[in-house]
């Protein structure tokens, strides 16, 4: 969807178009909503908490609808004798973890694919402990945990980490509207950027961006409408 048919479409649950009741709101308004709004139904519908209870790949729609946010990065970093430690962290651009895959390789044995489990911090020390949860080459099975906007992929001395690569949710595209002034930092656009998301889906967005601007306008029918009708057709 192209930014003036979003425009046109903003300003018509809010407007009515030919009543101007609200033709003050400016263009980075309708920006800065819009692009709340893409990220509010990406967490909403990456964890379930929408009115169906889907979270990411739990139905055909949300696998169909968060797919192309999904991004496969090969991790770089440095090992010791416990782990492999990442350097490449996508830091400016990461949403939500999916899942890491690894091969590892022996000084005897060829590389095979292993098994990770995403492990919490905490449990590190007893997982490490645990003849059944240690990483294990024969097994094909280790633990991965996130620190510091680090991947830590445990292993132990019998095998090194080979080609891991970490798949994740990337943050939605920011639309951008050519010439519309950025308040908080001042600059310009100079360039269209569209939405990034099929039609459909940036229809359920517009109507939580619309609901965005009714709440800081006080229109408080138009917020309901909003959050209704996003939530219906979600």
């Amino acid at each position: 969807m192209n930014n003036n048919t979003l425009l046109i479409k903003l300003k018509q649950r809010l407007n009515k178009l030919d009543s101007q009741d609200y033709d003050n709101i400016e263009c980075w308004q309708f920006v800065e909503a819009f692009n709340k709004a893409q990220v509010e139904w990406c967490r909403r519908n990456l964890h379930g908490g929408n009115m169906y209870k889907e979270g990411d790949e739990l139905s055909k729609k949300r696998i169909d609808d968060l797919q192309p946010l999904l991004i496969e990065l090969s991790l770089t970093g440095t090992s010791t004798d416990t782990y492999f430690e990442s350097d490449n962290f996508p830091i400016n651009t990461y949403l939500e973890y999916k899942r890491v895959g690894t091969d590892a390789q022996t000084d005897c044995c060829p590389a095979r694919s292993m098994t990770v489990y995403l492990a919490e911090e905490a449990n590190v020390p007893l997982l490490l402990r645990d003849p059944l949860k240690n990483p294990d080459f024969e097994w094909g099975e280790t633990f991965c945990t996130m620190i510091n906007n680090t991947i830590r992929i445990y292993r132990n001395t019998d095998f090194t980490i080979v080609n891991p690569i970490l798949t994740y949710y990337r943050q939605p595209v920011y639309i951008e509207i050519l010439n519309c002034v950025d308040p908080y930092t001042g600059n310009v656009s100079t360039v269209n950027i569209d939405c990034e998301f099929k039609d459909d889906l940036a229809e359920v967005m517009l109507d939580d961006a619309a609901s965005i601007i009714a709440g800081d306008i006080e229109n408080q029918y138009q917020q309901q409408r909003g959050q209704a009708a996003a939530e219906r057709n979600n």
